[in-house]
């Protein structure tokens, strides 16, 4: 069974910066896709940022230039969110997802994690 394990996130003053962390546990082969969506209250979920299995990485116009995400395939998987600069309108729960997980126990599923909670507020 495949779990996302996510750390980070809290309360931190507009211009500030702040680290997310996903971890996946369990035999995984390939995914697809692994990186962070959000949802402020009110709107919809989006995409923040998502690595590629490859390495490519893929950013929202909003974030773009501010946020990176970083991650390997090795044993450990695992994807990071670095947000620097950020605005009150980041505040969000910010979910890790990955996408299309071939591994032991799964064959081609998404995964969610729990969420965290990012205020951005003076």
């Amino acid at each position: 069974q495949v779990k996302l394990v996510e750390s980070g996130g809290g309360l931190v003053q507009p211009g500030g910066s702040l680290s997310l962390s996903c971890a996946a546990s369990g035999s995984i082969f390939s995914f697809t896709a692994m990186g962070w969506y959000r949802q402020a209250p009110g709107k919809q979920r989006e995409l923040v940022a998502a690595r590629f299995w490859e390495g490519k990485t893929k950013y929202s116009d909003s974030v773009n230039g501010r946020f990176t995400i970083s991650g390997d395939n090795d044993k450990d998987m695992m994807v990071t969110l670095q947000m620097s600069s950020l605005k009150p309108e980041d505040t969000a729960v910010y979910y890790c997802y990955v996408e299309n997980l071939w591994g032991k126990g799964s064959s081609g599923a998404d995964y969610w994690g729990n969420g965290t909670l990012v205020t951005v507020s003076s």
